[in-house]
Protein backbone atom coordinates (compact mmCIF):
# COMPACT_ATOMS: atom_id res chain seq x y z
CA UNK A 1 0.00 0.00 0.00
CA UNK A 2 2.85 2.38 0.88
CA UNK A 3 4.54 1.60 -2.44
CA UNK A 4 1.35 2.42 -4.32
CA UNK A 5 1.06 5.77 -2.52
CA UNK A 6 4.69 6.60 -3.30
CA UNK A 7 4.14 5.74 -6.99
CA UNK A 8 1.03 7.96 -7.18
CA UNK A 9 2.89 10.82 -5.47
CA UNK A 10 5.79 10.40 -7.93
CA UNK A 11 3.44 10.56 -10.93
CA UNK A 12 1.75 13.63 -9.50
CA UNK A 13 5.03 15.45 -8.94
CA UNK A 14 6.21 14.57 -12.45
CA UNK A 15 2.97 15.88 -13.98
CA UNK A 16 3.22 19.13 -12.00
CA UNK A 17 6.86 19.52 -13.10
CA UNK A 18 5.91 18.95 -16.76
CA UNK A 19 3.05 21.46 -16.59
CA UNK A 20 5.25 24.07 -14.95
CA UNK A 21 7.91 23.61 -17.62
CA UNK A 22 5.27 23.94 -20.36
CA UNK A 23 4.52 27.40 -19.00
CA UNK A 24 8.19 28.32 -19.17
CA UNK A 25 8.70 27.60 -22.87
CA UNK A 26 7.59 29.56 -25.95
CA UNK A 27 7.88 27.89 -29.39
CA UNK A 28 7.50 29.84 -32.63
CA UNK A 29 7.68 28.55 -36.19
CA UNK A 30 7.08 30.45 -39.41
CA UNK A 31 8.04 30.63 -43.09
CA UNK A 32 10.13 33.57 -44.26
CA UNK A 33 8.07 33.73 -47.47
CA UNK A 34 4.31 33.82 -47.99
CA UNK A 35 4.33 31.83 -51.24
CA UNK A 36 6.64 29.73 -53.39
CA UNK A 37 6.77 27.68 -56.59
CA UNK A 38 6.81 23.89 -56.66
CA UNK A 39 10.25 22.64 -55.57
CA UNK A 40 11.46 26.12 -54.60
CA UNK A 41 13.85 26.33 -51.62
CA UNK A 42 12.01 28.06 -48.75
CA UNK A 43 13.44 28.94 -45.29
CA UNK A 44 11.40 28.02 -42.21
CA UNK A 45 12.42 29.53 -38.83
CA UNK A 46 11.96 27.60 -35.58
CA UNK A 47 12.59 29.40 -32.27
CA UNK A 48 12.30 28.24 -28.66
CA UNK A 49 12.54 30.43 -25.55
CA UNK A 50 12.75 28.39 -22.36
CA UNK A 51 13.90 28.62 -18.76
CA UNK A 52 17.26 27.42 -17.51
CA UNK A 53 17.60 23.73 -16.66
CA UNK A 54 15.53 22.46 -19.59
CA UNK A 55 17.25 20.19 -22.14
CA UNK A 56 15.66 21.27 -25.43
CA UNK A 57 16.47 19.63 -28.78
CA UNK A 58 15.18 20.48 -32.27
CA UNK A 59 13.99 18.04 -34.99
CA UNK A 60 16.71 16.59 -37.21
CA UNK A 61 16.74 14.92 -40.63
CA UNK A 62 14.88 11.86 -39.30
CA UNK A 63 11.74 13.88 -38.56
CA UNK A 64 8.77 13.70 -40.97
CA UNK A 65 8.35 17.13 -42.58
CA UNK A 66 5.45 16.11 -44.87
CA UNK A 67 4.21 17.54 -47.16
CA UNK A 68 7.58 19.29 -47.32
CA UNK A 69 11.03 17.82 -48.03
CA UNK A 70 13.99 18.88 -45.87
CA UNK A 71 16.95 20.18 -47.88
CA UNK A 72 19.19 21.68 -45.20
CA UNK A 73 19.18 22.62 -41.53
CA UNK A 74 21.14 25.60 -40.20
CA UNK A 75 21.54 25.98 -36.44
CA UNK A 76 22.68 28.95 -34.36
CA UNK A 77 24.39 29.42 -31.01
CA UNK A 78 22.15 29.52 -27.95
CA UNK A 79 21.61 32.94 -26.35
CA UNK A 80 20.94 33.27 -22.63
CA UNK A 81 19.23 36.41 -21.35
CA UNK A 82 18.51 36.47 -17.65
CA UNK A 83 16.66 33.32 -16.64
CA UNK A 84 15.79 32.32 -20.22
CA UNK A 85 17.66 30.70 -23.10
CA UNK A 86 16.80 31.23 -26.78
CA UNK A 87 17.58 28.58 -29.43
CA UNK A 88 16.84 28.95 -33.12
CA UNK A 89 17.32 27.07 -36.38
CA UNK A 90 16.48 27.60 -40.04
CA UNK A 91 15.08 24.64 -42.00
CA UNK A 92 15.33 24.92 -45.78
CA UNK A 93 12.47 22.91 -47.29
CA UNK A 94 10.80 22.35 -50.67
CA UNK A 95 7.15 21.76 -51.39
CA UNK A 96 6.02 19.35 -54.14
CA UNK A 97 2.36 19.31 -53.19
CA UNK A 98 -0.23 20.69 -55.64
CA UNK A 99 -2.49 21.91 -52.85
CA UNK A 100 -3.13 25.67 -53.01
CA UNK A 101 -1.83 26.06 -49.43
CA UNK A 102 0.47 23.80 -47.41
CA UNK A 103 1.09 24.09 -43.67
CA UNK A 104 3.99 23.13 -41.42
CA UNK A 105 4.26 22.96 -37.64
CA UNK A 106 7.46 21.71 -36.02
CA UNK A 107 7.91 20.70 -32.38
CA UNK A 108 10.79 20.96 -29.93
CA UNK A 109 11.52 18.23 -27.40
CA UNK A 110 12.35 18.55 -23.70
CA UNK A 111 14.49 15.57 -22.67
CA UNK A 112 14.11 14.80 -18.96
CA UNK A 113 15.66 12.09 -16.80
CA UNK A 114 12.87 9.53 -17.09
CA UNK A 115 10.57 11.12 -19.65
CA UNK A 116 10.32 13.61 -22.48
CA UNK A 117 7.81 16.20 -23.63
CA UNK A 118 7.17 17.89 -26.97
CA UNK A 119 5.99 21.46 -27.54
CA UNK A 120 4.42 22.25 -30.91
CA UNK A 121 4.70 25.54 -32.75
CA UNK A 122 1.72 27.17 -34.42
CA UNK A 123 0.99 26.15 -38.00
CA UNK A 124 2.56 28.33 -40.68
CA UNK A 125 1.09 28.29 -44.18
CA UNK A 126 2.77 28.58 -47.58
CA UNK A 127 0.78 29.41 -50.71
CA UNK A 128 1.52 27.72 -54.04
CA UNK A 129 2.52 29.94 -56.98
CA UNK A 130 1.30 28.57 -60.32
CA UNK A 131 3.79 29.33 -63.09
CA UNK A 132 1.32 28.54 -65.89
CA UNK A 133 -1.76 30.70 -66.27
CA UNK A 134 -4.98 28.66 -66.57
CA UNK A 135 -6.44 28.40 -70.07
CA UNK A 136 -9.86 29.97 -70.71
CA UNK A 137 -12.85 27.73 -71.29
CA UNK A 138 -13.28 29.09 -74.84
CA UNK A 139 -10.46 30.21 -77.12
CA UNK A 140 -10.92 33.56 -78.86
CA UNK A 141 -9.72 33.60 -82.49
CA UNK A 142 -8.95 36.78 -84.40
CA UNK A 143 -9.71 37.28 -88.09
CA UNK A 144 -6.63 37.98 -90.21
CA UNK A 145 -6.95 38.92 -93.89
CA UNK A 146 -3.38 40.25 -94.24
CA UNK A 147 -1.51 38.85 -97.22
CA UNK A 148 0.96 36.14 -96.26
CA UNK A 149 3.87 35.65 -98.63
CA UNK A 150 4.55 32.04 -99.56
CA UNK A 151 8.27 31.21 -99.17
CA UNK A 152 10.21 30.25 -102.28
CA UNK A 153 11.42 26.72 -102.94
CA UNK A 154 14.52 25.80 -100.95
CA UNK A 155 17.63 24.86 -102.96
CA UNK A 156 18.26 21.38 -101.52
CA UNK A 157 21.06 20.34 -103.98
CA UNK A 158 23.14 23.37 -103.03
CA UNK A 159 22.43 22.79 -99.35
CA UNK A 160 23.55 19.13 -99.59
CA UNK A 161 26.70 20.11 -101.51
CA UNK A 162 27.67 22.61 -98.80
CA UNK A 163 27.01 20.04 -96.03
CA UNK A 164 29.10 17.35 -97.78
CA UNK A 165 31.95 19.81 -98.35
CA UNK A 166 31.93 20.81 -94.69
CA UNK A 167 31.97 17.16 -93.60
CA UNK A 168 34.91 16.36 -95.90
CA UNK A 169 36.91 19.40 -94.75
CA UNK A 170 36.15 18.65 -91.08
CA UNK A 171 37.24 15.03 -91.52
CA UNK A 172 40.55 16.06 -93.09
CA UNK A 173 41.21 18.57 -90.29
CA UNK A 174 40.42 15.96 -87.61
CA UNK A 175 42.70 13.36 -89.22
CA UNK A 176 45.64 15.76 -89.47
CA UNK A 177 45.18 17.87 -86.35
CA UNK A 178 42.83 15.69 -84.29
CA UNK A 179 45.27 14.83 -81.49
CA UNK A 180 46.50 18.39 -81.12
CA UNK A 181 42.97 19.76 -81.08
CA UNK A 182 41.86 17.17 -78.53
CA UNK A 183 44.84 17.92 -76.28
CA UNK A 184 44.31 21.66 -76.53
CA UNK A 185 40.61 21.29 -75.78
CA UNK A 186 41.24 19.10 -72.70
CA UNK A 187 43.87 21.51 -71.42
CA UNK A 188 41.46 24.39 -71.98
CA UNK A 189 38.73 22.63 -69.98
CA UNK A 190 41.18 21.79 -67.20
CA UNK A 191 42.36 25.39 -67.03
CA UNK A 192 38.77 26.63 -66.79
CA UNK A 193 38.08 24.22 -63.94
CA UNK A 194 41.23 25.37 -62.18
CA UNK A 195 40.31 29.04 -62.52
CA UNK A 196 36.81 28.32 -61.22
CA UNK A 197 38.34 26.47 -58.28
CA UNK A 198 40.71 29.38 -57.51
CA UNK A 199 37.80 31.81 -57.59
CA UNK A 200 35.72 29.65 -55.23
CA UNK A 201 38.76 29.11 -53.01
CA UNK A 202 39.42 32.84 -52.66
CA UNK A 203 35.81 33.47 -51.68
CA UNK A 204 35.80 30.58 -49.19
CA UNK A 205 39.18 31.65 -47.79
CA UNK A 206 37.94 35.23 -47.34
CA UNK A 207 34.89 34.01 -45.43
CA UNK A 208 37.06 31.70 -43.33
CA UNK A 209 39.62 34.39 -42.48
CA UNK A 210 36.95 36.96 -41.59
CA UNK A 211 34.89 34.49 -39.56
CA UNK A 212 36.79 31.26 -38.71
CA UNK A 213 33.91 29.06 -37.58
CA UNK A 214 32.84 25.46 -38.12
CA UNK A 215 30.82 26.15 -41.30
CA UNK A 216 33.52 28.18 -43.07
CA UNK A 217 36.23 25.66 -42.13
CA UNK A 218 34.12 22.73 -43.32
CA UNK A 219 33.39 24.57 -46.60
CA UNK A 220 37.11 25.16 -47.19
CA UNK A 221 38.11 21.52 -46.57
CA UNK A 222 35.19 20.24 -48.66
CA UNK A 223 36.20 22.45 -51.60
CA UNK A 224 39.80 21.24 -51.37
CA UNK A 225 38.89 17.54 -51.22
CA UNK A 226 36.41 17.84 -54.12
CA UNK A 227 38.97 19.46 -56.44
CA UNK A 228 41.74 17.04 -55.45
CA UNK A 229 39.34 14.17 -56.08
CA UNK A 230 38.81 15.53 -59.61
CA UNK A 231 42.53 15.95 -60.28
CA UNK A 232 43.58 12.52 -59.00
CA UNK A 233 40.43 10.50 -59.67
CA UNK A 234 40.61 9.18 -56.10
CA UNK A 235 37.99 9.27 -53.29
CA UNK A 236 39.53 12.13 -51.30
CA UNK A 237 36.19 12.95 -49.64
CA UNK A 238 36.00 9.42 -48.21
CA UNK A 239 39.65 9.16 -47.12
CA UNK A 240 40.99 10.05 -43.72
CA UNK A 241 43.72 12.64 -43.31
CA UNK A 242 46.34 9.90 -42.86
CA UNK A 243 45.22 8.18 -46.08
CA UNK A 244 45.41 11.46 -47.99
CA UNK A 245 48.91 12.14 -46.62
CA UNK A 246 50.03 8.63 -47.59
CA UNK A 247 48.69 8.98 -51.15
CA UNK A 248 50.29 12.39 -51.66
CA UNK A 249 53.49 11.28 -49.85
CA UNK A 250 53.25 14.46 -47.79
CA UNK A 251 53.20 14.08 -44.00
CA UNK A 252 53.13 17.85 -43.48
CA UNK A 253 49.56 17.95 -44.77
CA UNK A 254 48.40 16.22 -41.57
CA UNK A 255 49.46 19.28 -39.59
CA UNK A 256 47.67 21.60 -42.04
CA UNK A 257 44.46 19.61 -41.75
CA UNK A 258 44.62 19.59 -37.97
CA UNK A 259 45.04 23.37 -37.85
CA UNK A 260 41.72 23.77 -39.69
CA UNK A 261 39.91 20.79 -38.14
CA UNK A 262 40.69 22.20 -34.68
CA UNK A 263 38.17 24.94 -35.46
CA UNK A 264 35.54 22.38 -36.55
CA UNK A 265 35.87 19.96 -33.65
CA UNK A 266 37.23 22.13 -30.84
CA UNK A 267 36.25 25.67 -31.81
CA UNK A 268 39.85 26.85 -31.37
CA UNK A 269 41.92 28.86 -33.83
CA UNK A 270 45.68 28.42 -34.16
CA UNK A 271 48.09 31.15 -35.20
CA UNK A 272 49.31 28.94 -38.06
CA UNK A 273 45.88 28.45 -39.66
CA UNK A 274 46.54 31.03 -42.42
CA UNK A 275 49.73 29.18 -43.40
CA UNK A 276 47.80 25.89 -43.41
CA UNK A 277 45.23 27.36 -45.83
CA UNK A 278 48.01 28.60 -48.08
CA UNK A 279 49.72 25.19 -48.05
CA UNK A 280 46.53 23.40 -49.11
CA UNK A 281 46.05 25.84 -51.97
CA UNK A 282 49.65 25.27 -53.13
CA UNK A 283 49.10 21.48 -53.10
CA UNK A 284 46.14 21.93 -55.46
CA UNK A 285 48.19 24.19 -57.75
CA UNK A 286 51.11 21.73 -57.87
CA UNK A 287 48.78 18.79 -58.55
CA UNK A 288 47.10 20.74 -61.34
CA UNK A 289 50.45 21.56 -62.97
CA UNK A 290 51.56 17.92 -62.72
CA UNK A 291 48.36 16.75 -64.38
CA UNK A 292 48.82 19.16 -67.30
CA UNK A 293 52.47 18.10 -67.71
CA UNK A 294 51.61 14.38 -67.58
CA UNK A 295 48.95 14.88 -70.24
CA UNK A 296 51.48 16.62 -72.49
CA UNK A 297 54.06 13.82 -71.98
CA UNK A 298 51.52 11.10 -72.77
CA UNK A 299 50.61 12.82 -76.00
Amino acid sequence: MDKLRLFIIFLGLQTICTLSQAQDIDVQGYFMKDSAKIGERVPYVLKAKYSKGMNIIFPDSLYDYSPFVLLEKQTFMSQTRGDYTIDSAVYYVSNFSLDPTSTLSLPVFDIMKYDSASYQSDESSLALILTINPLPDQLAFKDNNIYQEIPKTFNFPLFLAVIVSLIVISTIILVIFGKSISKAFKNYREKRKYHRFIKKWKNAEARFVSNPNMNSADELLGLWKTYMEHLNDKPFREWTTVEIAHFLDNKEIIKDFREIEMIIYAGKQSIDVSQAVHNLKEICADTYQQKIILKDERK
